[in-house]
């Protein structure tokens, strides 16, 4: 189902009412006039503007405290929803939502083999994952307004190098629908955007996302502000060079290499005691040992918290977050998580280390969020 071409003026009373339903979900007249300090004829005004192109509508009344009865409304189907698309390293993740966030489909593949970089392959899935998640639209989720693809490289704008990001790499299979707005972003932003808005970083104004896993990464939260940088390039830690030390030469982009699954594994199993068993295949089988008390497993957790802590002391000595958010396959895991918070205390300022609230479904989320973001700017006239 494609856009509609034209859109209605709306006053600045109904927008406001349309972004308290979007962000605060369904609610009655009387609390959002109280919300947003409009009066009971402005508030009948602005669902009634609302009401005519669809953009919200009547779910239902609710009981009030002294018998009387309040209608209560959300965001209807003539606002249309969005598509979501996480575009990773092992999954692509696909979210279908209407703007006030409520699921209407969601699809996870598996990639066959981990992608290292943005390819084509991971083009293909993208393209074969959006064509069924738009197969399964309804009429009544109105007109697709937008879709976000969170990407696993750089993002720049329309007038930045694209060429040294590869982010135009997702396109060489996949063509977006035309008309639609479309929003990129780094992956491990997204997942700090969604962290802000509904995880662990939940009235933080400011922190750091630190992903670990096949790759690594940052997102960087300052003032309440997503930092990109000049070249899109902010928070990424992966490509810090490494090591330091007498006789050997700084490699850039090698502190990804160590910090990585792969390199990670290769070095359990190159290091494994022949008393202790076959040796993990991967980190979930690494992670269950060390669960399960194995002592070799536990040692090498102990050393990866370690390390993934003196990453995690390096940016806090940067940008002194006073908050990091771990997350991605490996750094989400609990067990990691002593272990990097002393070592990033010991080795840089006092900094709070939690968790992720949201695991896989974070970078998705965040993506998600933008894309109705760009949406909701478009449809309320609001984007210049």
């Amino acid at each position: 189902m494609g856009t509609d071409a034209a859109q209605p003026a709306l006053t600045g009373s109904a927008r406001a009412v349309f972004r308290r339903l979007v962000e605060g979900g369904a609610s009655t007249r009387p609390q959002i006039g109280s919300t947003l300090g409009l009066s009971r004829p402005t508030m009948s005004a602005a669902i009634a503007e609302l009401e005519r192109p669809r953009y919200v509508e009547m779910i239902g009344a609710v009981q009030g405290s002294l018998g009387r009865s309040a209608a209560q409304y959300r965001i209807g189907g003539g606002a249309g929803h969005i598509i979501a698309v996480d575009a990773g390293s092992t999954h692509v993740r696909v979210r279908v939502s209407t703007l006030d966030r409520r699921l209407l489909t969601s699809r996870v593949l598996r990639l066959p083999t981990s992608q290292i970089a943005l390819n084509e392959e991971v083009s293909r899935a993208v393209a074969a994952e959006v064509v069924l998640a738009r197969a399964a639209a309804l009429p009544s989720w109105g007109p697709l307004r937008a879709m976000g693809l969170a990407l696993p490289t750089r993002v720049v704008g329309r007038d930045g190098d694209v060429s040294s990001t590869r982010q135009e790499v997702v396109f060489s299979a996949f063509t977006p629908p035309a008309g639609v707005e479309l929003v990129l972003e780094n992956n491990v932003n997204c997942a700090a955007v969604a962290e802000q808005h509904y995880g662990a970083a939940r009235g933080a104004a400011s922190f750091a996302y630190v992903q670990i896993g096949l790759k690594i990464g940052m997102g960087l939260v300052l003032g309440e502000q997503l930092v990109r940088g000049r070249s899109g390039s902010a928070g990424e830690i992966g490509h810090l060079s490494f090591p330091f030390g007498p006789g050997v030469s700084p490699i850039p982009g090698e502190a990804e290499h160590y910090l990585g699954t792969e390199a990670l594994i290769g070095r359990v199993r190159a290091d494994w005691p022949d008393t202790a068993g076959d040796p993990p295949g991967d980190t979930t089988e690494l992670l269950a040992m060390a669960e399960a008390g194995k002592e070799a497993a536990l040692r090498h957790v102990a050393g990866h918290a370690a390390d993934i802590g003196a990453i995690v002391a390096t940016c806090v000595s940067v940008v002194d977050p006073g908050l990091v958010v771990l997350g991605g396959g490996l750094g989400s895991s609990p067990l990691l998580l002593p272990g990097v918070r002393d070592t990033a205390n010991r080795l840089s300022y006092p900094v709070e280390i939690r968790n992720t609230l949201l695991g896989a479904d974070a970078t998705v989320m965040g993506i998600e969020r933008l894309a109705i973001e760009a949406a909701m700017t478009r449809l309320l006239g609001e984007d210049g």
